[in-house]
């Protein structure tokens, strides 16, 4: 052989050793890469390739399938009561993506989840049956709420306190999810996005907004576990009117005769004074303050339940005069309804937090368990004695002050309201709020709701956490309880 052939030879070996080389690291090592690439329409394909999973409400299925015509996706979703459950769901769309328990647990729900395969599957890749995914939610529960809310643009959020099972998730205005699931519904979609009133943007979890007068209770709880006060029923020093410090402002209560000067901490929920919780919160200093709304859950970036809730803010970097506005829920805290249900859930709870979930288990198709969340992970937030008497002013605060129509007969109910100051000097009409607890006394079952209207379309002058906000609550926990 001569000395081209040779190194002709040589070259081309080397070139089908490079081939075999690149081949192996593609099908190797990349292969789940350009599996899961976002433009591999196989992946779409593969998601509608069968009829998918469920959503599973109660043991009932609140999402379906049906087949297509035409086109390589065999078949698209359904949903049962959609624009009930959305909050819950969200949307499966073959043009749009998922979000969601949808999007979260789309592998189970289409088969392709790798715990779905035995170890021969894995090898071949093959599809499996679809998997369902078990709420914790209440029907009940849920029906209470949505329809309590009616038209206004709100949410509410109730939870289990022992469990931390969700057991209602609303948000308002909804859609219907069946209406954007497939490829030609660019009409409905549209529809959606240009909506002022942004049906698809789920409140309960990821609209944080000013919580007002409910977050007395966070600051109130800092008082008690600081030992700045022993009781709710010790005076406190609390001038009226309270003087913002380094102004010529002073802090101004909704109703001027109250009794709130140097007011308990029971009064002071009960009218819900400002001055009395604008002084507490400089007396603490923005720092303990901080402390204690962290505990119950502010300024959590990864607050999954399993879909992911916007954080809610105590701000730092304040002066005086802006830790006081901070007492009364305003300045820079923001809230999302699940934030404030988890505050309630937690004094409800002896001072216990229990991981708020809304999936108790996701299951196979045989209804082999894959993950189960029932055992949910729980943190003190504040002593027994604390959380006790915090439920003692709620109490209070339902009975005898301003949250009059959350009660319920033969239940003990506790709440806080809360109307939030909206617009550049609180020229846009305010947001109602209400959190709460009920108790049965007979059976020890509880339930803790927040509510938040933030546009009822009713005059600024009818705008209260108790005329709006708390009569939601109230059938929420009926719903629950009875």
């Amino acid at each position: 052989m001569n000395k081209t052939i040779r190194r002709t030879a040589v070259f081309s070996l080397l070139l089908v050793l490079a081939l075999l080389v690149r081949a192996t690291w593609v099908q190797g090592y990349e292969a789940t890469a350009l599996a899961d690439n976002d433009h591999n329409r196989r992946n779409v394909i593969a998601q509608y390739a069968q009829p998918p999973g469920d959503i599973v409400v109660a043991g009932s299925a609140v999402t379906g399938s049906k087949g297509t015509e035409g086109g390589d996706l065999a078949y698209k979703r359904t949903y049962t009561d959609g624009p009930l459950y959305a909050a819950v769901t969200g949307y499966s769309s073959q043009a749009y993506g998922t979000t969601q328990l949808e999007g979260i647990y789309s592998g189970v729900l289409d088969g392709t989840d790798t715990r779905l395969r035995n170890p021969l599957d894995t090898l071949t890749r093959e599809q499996q049956d679809p998997g369902d995914v078990l709420t914790t939610i209440d029907p009940a529960v849920q029906k209470a709420g949505y329809e309590a809310l009616g038209d206004n643009k709100g949410a509410a959020v109730a939870i289990d306190p022992e469990t931390g099972e969700i057991l209602g998730m609303v948000s308002t205005p909804s859609y219907d999810p069946s209406t954007i699931s497939g490829t030609t519904d660019g009409d409905a979609w549209q529809q959606l996005l240009d909506d002022e009133d942004k049906p698809l943007l789920n409140r309960a979890l990821r609209q944080p907004l000013p919580p007002g007068s409910t977050f007395k209770l966070v600051v109130a709880a800092a008082a008690l576990e600081d030992g700045l006060y022993s009781t709710v029923d010790e005076r406190t020093d609390s001038p009226d009117p309270y003087r913002l410090p380094g102004t010529v402002t002073d802090l101004e209560n909704e109703n001027p005769s109250a009794p709130c000067e140097n007011a308990t901490i029971r009064t002071a929920l009960q009218y819900s004074c400002n001055n009395v919780f604008g002084k507490m919160a400089v007396d603490l200093g923005q720092d303990k303050l901080r402390a204690m709304a962290e505990k119950f859950g502010f300024n959590d970036e990864k607050q999954d339940v399993p879909v992911r809730a916007s954080a809610s803010v105590y701000p730092s970097g304040m002066n005086a005069s802006s830790t006081a506005l901070t007492g009364i829920g305003q300045f820079d805290v923001t809230a999302t309804p699940l934030q404030m249900s988890l505050v309630s859930a937690a004094i409800a709870n002896d001072g216990l937090m229990v991981s708020p979930h809304m999936v108790s288990k996701v299951v196979s198709a045989d209804g082999d368990t894959l993950a189960s969340y029932e055992d949910a992970a729980s943190k003190r937030i504040v002593s027994s004695d604390t959380a006790e008497q915090l439920r003692g002013a709620m109490v209070t605060v339902v009975e005898e002050g301003t949250g009059s129509n959350a009660q319920i007969p033969g239940l003990e109910v506790g709440g806080k309201t809360g109307t939030a100051q909206h617009g550049e000097n609180n020229s846009k009409t305010p947001y109602a709020w209400f959190t709460s607890y009920a108790e049965d006394p007979d059976t020890g079952e509880a339930v803790a709701v927040a509510v938040l209207i933030e546009d009822s379309g009713a005059e600024r002058s009818e705008v209260s956490g108790n005329g709006l906000a708390a009569p939601v609550a109230r059938q929420m926990m009926e719903a629950a309880l009875k």
